[in-house]
């Protein structure tokens, strides 16, 4: 248990250098994945497939901005996708995210593990 303790102990430590890493990441200079409108069950096999063909890019920028519908499967793939693209040690970035992707991220507690950007005051 202690080895557990201090493994998560030391994922937190390391997430502000990750966030301000992911924060930089430009993009002109990493790859881009546009995140479909409807980002729900249909749409797993063809979202799984381009994430993955990104992860050897390392620097990766999506775009969530056209996001109208998401299910926690979706979430779940995002959230399996940024922890490969760090065990490889490569940066996560947004372009942009719609309000339905931030609500259902913030809903179940993903939107810090997902580095999505702070939502703008209205």
């Amino acid at each position: 248990m202690a080895g557990k303790r201090a493994a998560r102990q030391q994922d937190t430590d390391e997430q502000p250098a990750k966030a301000s890493a992911a924060a930089s990441v430009g993009v002109d200079d990493a790859a881009r994945v546009l995140l479909p409108a409807d980002c729900r069950m249909a749409a797993q096999a063809a979202l799984k497939a381009e994430l993955l063909g990104a992860l050897d890019a390392g620097a990766i920028v999506l775009d969530g901005g056209q996001v109208e519908r998401v299910d926690t499967a979706a979430l779940q793939l995002l959230v399996l996708f940024r922890r490969e693209l760090d065990a490889r040690g490569g940066t996560l970035g947004w372009h942009g995210t719609s309000d339905a992707l931030n609500e259902a991220a913030g809903l179940l507690g993903l939107a810090q593990l997902l580095n999505l950007p702070a939502a703008a005051l209205a």
